[in-house]
């Protein structure tokens, strides 16, 4: 056990992750030595950042806790701190379930873990951050919380209203980024389409966007998790006009038929739907276009699944993510629906929505070959580099391989390849 050493560990989301690196800046800062994510963490002192969005979310977040707890038992641990989503939502029941653990905090008062260990929170430090992803891409968070309130979700109860960040503080942190040598950035957000309204009383992703890109040394911006509903037209334009800004865009749409948008809270229909699908890809040219979607939300009728289906069918999504409803306590659905469909409805779906969208998937891939892409290579794996396009989030996403027999390809730099061969998911190319 190391005295003057921090172990962080991070569960759930990328906007979690930022909250971590902002964390480990403040107590390096203060002198301490700080691990993330550690295989086999050292430290006297252990920080365990929570998530608590869906329950196997909870759940692995709970048994991290209880494996710490213990860790300190036997003596390995001297204290235990947690953070985050699940303890935010749940402070009072964890307290009295894991005593165990030194103290709790929620989502955005982690800063007094600084001061309860003794130390000063350092104010001029606030937009820097210690990157915990490869160090040519980060994310970048631009606001917190969320007013849509979707029956299912139980987000805005965990992280309150939207509240947007200034955006001369979002540039200055790009700029300090760059000055790290960070090239792409992942823009986040609980909802990023709303950024703005709660500051400047209207949507201003669109300027923000631009203002981004015209920082020197920002070479891809990719866009996560916008909102179907009211979208912001303009950005239809920035995503056009920048080369810097990837043809990528994030939406979940959850579900199509409009009994399922209605009972879900969407405020969008189906037609308003299928319109802004093929705006995009007029507006466009090159998009590709992820999704998440929801099977099973009370309600739910074999009719209404099937036009989920033939949506899918129609979109053809380049990427799609898709979940079972789980019921949330404290939301809406929760509250005002039964949850009606057994859970092996729901995994028979689910499993024939993704079966669709995989051969979908397969077929777009298939398209890629012969063509030629621009690259940034992630990192190593055994026989091959690993890289990505533009159109490709980190971990999320597919990835391009490229054997390492053709030579010395440097980590973080953009190369040209072309692309030989496809898979269900990966590409394998050639450098040109």
């Amino acid at each position: 056990m190391k005295k003057n050493t921090i172990d962080i560990i991070t569960l759930g989301c990328s906007k979690n992750l930022v909250d971590s690196e902002q964390l480990i800046t403040q107590l390096r800062a203060n002198g301490y030595e700080v691990t993330h994510d550690a295989e086999h963490p050292k430290g006297a002192i252990a920080v365990i950042n929570t998530c608590g969005f869906i329950g196997d979310a909870k759940e692995e977040s709970i048994n991290m806790i209880l494996e710490f707890c213990e860790a300190k038992k036997k003596g390995r641990l001297e204290k235990l701190f947690v953070m985050g989503c699940l303890s935010g939502r749940y402070m009072k029941e964890l307290g009295e379930e894991i005593p165990e653990v030194d103290k709790y905090y929620g989502k955005f008062n982690w800063k007094e873990l600084v001061t309860d260990l003794g130390k000063v929170y350092r104010e001029d430090l606030r937009l820097e951050r210690q990157i915990t992803t490869p160090s040519h891409y980060a994310y970048l968070k631009i606001s917190e919380g969320c007013d849509r309130h979707c029956s299912y979700c139980a987000i805005p109860i965990i992280t309150g209203r939207h509240v947007s960040r200034p955006m001369e503080d979002i540039i200055e942190e790009v700029r300090y980024l760059v000055g790290q040598g960070v090239k792409e950035f992942q823009v986040i957000a609980q909802e990023l389409t709303y950024y703005g309204v709660d500051l400047y009383q209207k949507q201003m992703l669109p300027e923000l966007i631009e203002r981004i890109s015209e920082v020197p040394g920002v070479a891809w911006i990719r866009l996560h998790y916008a909102y179907p509903a009211h979208f912001p037209e303009d950005l239809f334009r920035v995503m056009r006009e920048r080369d810097n800004v990837c043809k990528y865009m994030d939406i979940a749409l959850q579900h199509i038929s409009d009994n399922m948008l209605t009972r879900m809270r969407r405020h969008v229909t189906k037609q308003q739907t299928y319109d802004l699908v093929e705006r995009f890809r007029r507006e466009v040219p090159g998009i590709h276009l992820r999704t998440t979607l929801m099977v099973g939300h009370p309600g739910e009728t074999e009719e209404d699944f099937k036009e989920l289906l033939e949506f899918v069918k129609w979109a053809r999504f380049d990427r799609m993510g898709a979940f079972a409803y789980s019921e949330e306590e404290g939301t809406y659905s929760a509250e005002h629906y039964s949850d009606d469909i057994p859970q092996e409805e729901k995994e028979r779906r689910l499993s024939k929505l993704m079966a669709v969208q995989q051969n979908i998937s397969e077929e777009l891939t298939a398209e890629k070959v012969g063509k030629r892409f621009r690259v940034i290579i992630d990192r190593t794996e055994g026989d091959y580099y690993i890289g990505r396009t533009q159109y490709d989030s980190p971990e999320v996403d597919p990835e391009v391989l490229i054997l390492r027999s053709e030579g010395e390809l440097h980590l973080g730099e953009f190369y040209t390849v072309q692309v030989y061969e496809s898979d269900a998911f990966d590409l394998y190319a050639h450098i040109v």
